[in-house]
């Protein structure tokens, strides 16, 4: 796998981490939150968890409360109502940002490779996803608006190279 998974990362527990233990992988990286009008996409990010884990792919929720403060939630908080709510069980990082000054390391990586509409490189807003092949390359990134299940071709081929 390329660069991505050297990439510093911290755990929702607080540890520091990278993505190496899912270098392979298929693997769809999503900024989170819990009081957003997309939240329910947790249950279609979670469908599509379970029915691929298996063949390797991983969805990774990276919790962000840029956006209109819609992730207020600390790391208990945050596992708890994703828990219960959606009942997640793909990992969850610690809280992040994704733009700014104090953007993440994964997201500065994500956006420089995965520019938004019109070459834009800023996250618009919660739920926005972006699609990694087995070998670490970004192959997509997707709107908010774009369901998990509408990803699921894109995923279910990127399996089979």
């Amino acid at each position: 796998m390329s660069e991505i998974t050297r990439i510093p990362l911290t755990a929702a527990g607080g540890e520091e981490t990278d993505l190496s233990a899912h270098a392979g992988k298929v693997l769809l990286i999503v900024n989170v939150a819990s009081q957003c009008g997309f939240t329910p996409q947790y249950a279609g990010l979670e469908q599509l968890y379970r029915t691929y884990a298996d063949r390797g792919f991983a969805v990774l929720g990276f919790p962000c409360n840029q956006f209109g403060a819609q992730e207020p939630g600390d790391a208990a908080e945050i596992a708890n109502f994703c828990s219960l709510t959606y009942d997640v069980t793909f990992p969850l990082f610690a809280k992040i940002d994704v733009n700014g000054e104090n953007a993440a390391p994964l997201y500065r990586y994500l956006k420089a490779a995965a520019p938004g509409l019109f070459g834009t490189e800023g996250i618009k807003w919660n739920f926005t996803k972006v699609l990694i092949d087995r070998d670490g390359q970004v192959v997509a990134r997707h709107a908010p608006q774009t369901k998990p299940e509408d990803i699921a071709a894109e995923i279910e081929q990127l399996l089979q190279t």
